[in-house]
């Protein structure tokens, strides 16, 4: 389990859990926590894969493919969401970089050998067209930033571009916004300042002016726009047949 000191110390992880009715492959905390701007009172966010057994796939009941639940425990907020495997692996050939997120997030609750077999497969399945789900992403966040001019769908929108624009360029997914701003040096010199503000409360108003922030982010689309163009990456996953042969495995029990 992860010992990242953001994350409300009353609440057992492990506990929630092992409370699944099925068993999980793997659990991991993504949203704000994964992202490198939680605040104080921010929810956190379970993410994972658990296991139907194979007569819930080939009877006449409707599987149970996608779980979500939330509660508040010990005052946190929490929001747990995991797919059945099949349905997981289909959104990883998708070019959902979501969920590729969630498989390959540092910020581990469970986890296993199968867990490792797939995130070593996730690089298969990663193509120049997934700066196609972080460009939509930017757009959605961005129109709310429009509308409430609150931090958070700013500070989400810098997030998504930047974690796009590092794909497309190392063929590698990272989600932490404090790391692509000091480590990968993409972003604006305001952003630091940003993320301090994020920390001290889940919402308010973004300290900056607008007309700056969009032009910084109609910025950053084209810089998108030019590392796709600029990509390696391939136009199709490659990791089809293997990720066909380990749901297949997993599913069996083999």
């Amino acid at each position: 389990m992860t010992d990242n000191a953001l994350l409300p110390a009353s609440v057992d992880l492990t506990a929630v859990v092992a409370a699944e009715p099925d068993p999980l492959l793997f659990a991991t905390v993504s949203g704000a926590h994964l992202y490198g701007f939680p605040s104080r009172d921010s929810d956190v966010d379970l993410r994972g894969v658990h296991l139907l057994p194979a007569e819930a796939l080939v009877g006449l009941r409707e599987p149970e493919e996608t779980r979500s639940r939330m509660w508040f425990e010990d005052g946190v907020e929490m929001d747990l969401v995991t797919h059945d495997l099949r349905k997981f692996v289909r959104l990883m050939l998708r070019r959902n970089g979501y969920v590729l997120e969630q498989l390959l997030s540092p910020l581990v609750v469970h986890t296993g050998a199968a867990h490792r077999e797939l995130a070593a497969l996730a690089p298969g399945v990663i193509t120049r067209h997934h700066a196609h789900h972080y460009r939509g992403f930017a757009g959605t966040q961005w129109r709310l930033y429009a509308k409430n001019r609150e931090l958070k769908p700013l500070l989400y929108t810098f997030r998504v571009l930047l974690t796009g624009i590092h794909l497309m360029r190392t063929g590698e997914i990272q989600a932490d916004l404090p790391t692509l701003y000091d480590e990968v040096g993409l972003g604006p010199d305001y952003l630091p300042g940003l993320i301090e503000v994020k920390a001290a409360a889940e919402h308010g108003p973004a300290p900056v002016d607008p007309g700056r922030a969009e032009a910084d982010i109609e910025a950053l689309h084209i810089r998108l726009d030019e590392a796709q163009a600029a990509s390696k990456l391939p136009d199709a996953p490659t990791a089809y047949d293997a990720l066909h042969d380990f749901v297949v495995r997993a599913r069996l029990g083999n």
